[in-house]
């Protein structure tokens, strides 16, 4: 039988042995979304996983920190996103493929980079006038990305650099923000920024609910493709997030949907030969920028 076009286009990229660095905003949502593919291409290709926000403020929290911290039954964020790199690595492990965890804050407890002038006596009564997004409702998941994650935004595009150089010919996966995340957004700006050849998934399980950015896929020219290979394993990996699953899924019942990714309509399939791992990656970095 006839490969559908993604499975063509995933083959030509492995036949190819291109290397492939997937982004992942937080440390879940690469298996989350692209777990089935990860499993398939990682015994085929080069796979590094990238996480971005993967560390965690000392307190004060804010409220939504203090909230999400009460969804998973943490007292201490920092032990929270310990055991949650501990997770990554042994799930990623699993499935043969490549991890760097970049360092950089996750969104809910990142910072300014420099305090609003006047609030230095409210730091402790109100933390949310120290941080980029004070709230997770009202700015984290409205879709957009602070003026103050300008500096951010400049780093995960020089952990692209450092990790899939423009020479490899490689692809990077990123991801399409649907649920309108600012990490996520931040992502995929970078990626898009990048002038790699990029391929967007579909962010799961948020997805189930919401719709991707029709201007972005517009601009784009993205049309959606489904994966289904694969995917009877994938439940088991996603619950290797122990400290995550049940806030995501709190029925117990990891959804067995399709992942679904974007290309561009004119993508004519032609890969570069030059073949390898990414540079740096089977020392299982982690800690700061390359």
């Amino acid at each position: 039988m006839a490969d559908d076009p993604l499975t063509g286009f995933v083959r030509t990229l492995v036949g190819s042995c291109v290397p492939m660095l997937v982004l992942s905003p937080h440390l879940d949502d690469a298996v989350l979304s692209c777990g089935a593919l990860l499993g398939w291409a990682g015994r085929r290709a080069p796979v590094t996983v990238a996480s971005l926000f993967t560390e965690a403020t000392p307190p004060p929290y804010t409220l939504s920190g203090r909230q999400y911290l009460k969804q998973t039954r943490a007292g201490d964020a920092e032990e929270l996103f310990a055991e949650r790199r501990a997770e990554d690595r042994q799930v990623l492990e699993l499935l043969d493929v490549d991890w760097h965890h970049a360092g950089l804050v996750d969104g809910l407890f990142r910072r300014l980079p420099r305090p609003r002038p006047g609030t230095g006596g409210l730091v402790r009564l109100l933390p949310e006038v120290t941080h980029v997004y004070p709230t997770y409702r009202l700015h984290l998941t409205r879709g957009r990305v602070s003026a103050h994650d300008a500096e951010t935004l400049h780093v995960v595009g020089e952990i692209i650099d450092a990790l899939l150089p423009a020479r490899s010919g490689g692809l990077v996966l990123a991801p399409l923000a649907v649920g309108g995340h600012a990490d996520h957004v931040l992502v995929r700006t970078a990626a898009e920024r990048s002038g790699r050849r990029v391929v967007y998934y579909s962010d799961f399980p948020y997805n189930q609910s919401a719709a991707a950015d029709p201007e972005f896929t517009r601009r784009h020219r993205l049309v959606a493709r489904a994966w289904e290979r694969d995917l009877d394993r994938k439940a088991e990996l996603v619950r290797g997030y122990r400290t995550q699953a049940d806030a995501l899924f709190p029925g117990g019942r990891v959804p067995c949907a399709p992942e679904v990714y974007l290309v561009p309509e004119a993508d004519p399939g032609t890969v570069s030969r030059t073949a390898g791992r990414l540079p740096g990656t089977r020392a299982r970095t982690a800690g700061g920028v390359p």
